[in-house]
């Protein structure tokens, strides 16, 4: 069998996979997750959309969300060391190519980087970013946005008493 007929044989087989669930409509609907990278997410967080009952569960399963230490003046930010790792690998690979395919998703890299964060630090930034957005949409049965994805908070504004 030729590369080229198996690229497509496995092309095929995923996007039968994916397609087989009932979320992939709204993971395919995400810039950045082609066929095998949303298999390999609904494959890791699965079809339940009542597993995880907060953003923040899910960012810790991916390993994303960091873990602060404070102890007196000492105070550091280190990475989960229990995770689910080929959640955690899809996550960066699918960060890695939002840079690319979503401008809102590069300035907030940018802005991150601008602020002081390292590469890193930055990736897993925007990771957080991305799971908590797709949380929503799983939640809510919704497709990606881009424009509300990046859409920028409004300001607070105390008045004065």
């Amino acid at each position: 069998m030729t590369g080229e007929k198996r690229a497509s044989l496995t092309d095929d087989l995923v996007a039968a996979l994916t397609d087989a669930g009932a979320d992939p409509p709204i993971l395919r609907s995400a810039p950045g997750l082609g066929p095998l990278l949303a298999a390999r997410v609904l494959a890791e967080i699965g079809d339940d959309a009542e597993r995880f009952t907060s953003p923040s569960g899910l960012r810790a399963f991916a390993g994303t969300a960091p873990i602060t230490r404070t102890s007196g003046r000492s105070h550091y930010v280190k990475a989960r060391k229990v995770r689910n790792k080929r959640l955690g690998d899809a996550c960066h690979w699918w960060v890695f190519s939002m840079l690319t395919k979503s401008a809102g998703a590069r300035a907030h890299y940018d802005k991150r980087r601008a602020a002081g964060d390292h590469h890193n630090a930055a990736l897993r930034n925007l990771a957080n970013k991305l799971l908590r957005r797709l949380w929503w949409c799983l939640q809510h049965n919704e497709r990606w946005d881009d424009s509300v994805a990046w859409a920028s908070q409004p300001t607070v504004t105390s008045t004065p008493e």
